[in-house]
């Protein structure tokens, strides 16, 4: 059997490299260039260290109209309305994030981005069963962003995961049953951080998981992401939940993951 020579493995190597990273880029898979900064342990809620504050109350009332308490949302009215949701989306996609914005503005500004697009790519389709019956839902770039163009999936693994919060995971919403509940109000630099502690307080507690001291029986949401929890000296999910549960969970509690349900949230 003939060695394949080093050279030509490495050739090969790279030529796959920059294909998948070509692929990807054109996919809108990856973040684009958009700044990302790292999240402390303590976030604080504020709009005094931003060169822009990006006005969300469009989305706020949008939400406010067409989202109830569980999270539901009414896409069949919001398609026959959807002038206003548009405007919003030229609105926010006219922005150009840079490395000036704080913080507290680039979270609230990509967790209103997705949420926003991923709300009007279900009214685009609408009626449509499950997000997952359209084609390239999260791989698609389209999502504009000043001159640039991501995907969701971008947005979500591109900017918002590298930036140190696993508190986005219950903040952005993929409009299934299983998710985490689309907030009806807008994320703000203001709010951000008693929003985002909201919103996994609710996820965690709710029927969506099923917790007890000893035994778990998780979303997979946190199977899917579970490197993203172990972060601030948590070395394990558990270490992540429990300051977010009234049950003291045992670090030996056994932990299942549940089916996730990926019809319409509506």
């Amino acid at each position: 059997m003939k060695m394949i020579p080093k050279s030509l493995i490495l050739l090969f190597t790279t030529s796959i490299l920059i294909g998948s990273c070509t692929l990807l880029g054109a996919a809108g898979l990856t973040s684009q260039g958009q700044p990302t900064k790292t999240t402390p342990q303590q976030l604080t809620s504020t709009t005094a260290n931003s060169v822009m504050n990006v006005d969300h109350a469009a989305w706020d009332k949008i939400l406010k109209r067409y989202v109830d308490a569980n999270g539901d949302v009414d896409y069949k009215s919001l398609k026959d309305n959807r002038e206003e949701l548009q405007k919003y989306l030229k609105y926010v996609s006219s922005m150009q994030p840079n490395d000036d914005w704080s913080l507290q503005e680039l979270l609230a500004f990509y967790i209103n981005l997705y949420n926003a697009y991923t709300v009007d790519l279900i009214v685009e389709n609408y009626p449509v069963k499950s997000i997952k019956d359209i084609s390239g839902a999260w791989t698609k770039a389209i999502v504009p962003i000043g001159d640039r163009t991501l995907s969701l999936g971008g947005i979500e693994n591109g900017v918002l995961r590298k930036m140190n919060e696993p508190r986005i995971h219950f903040a952005i919403n993929c409009a299934s049953i299983s998710c985490p509940k689309l907030l009806n109000e807008a994320y703000t630099a203001g709010k951000i951080n008693e929003q985002l502690d909201k919103a996994t307080r609710e996820f965690i507690n709710s029927e969506k998981n099923q917790i007890s001291e000893n035994s778990l029986k998780l979303s997979s949401i946190f199977d899917w992401y579970k490197g993203d929890y172990l972060i601030n000296g948590n070395e394990s999910v558990i270490d992540f939940i429990n300051p977010f549960t009234d049950i003291k969970i045992s670090k030996n509690a056994t932990i299942d993951y549940l089916d996730y349900n990926w019809n319409l949230n509506e």
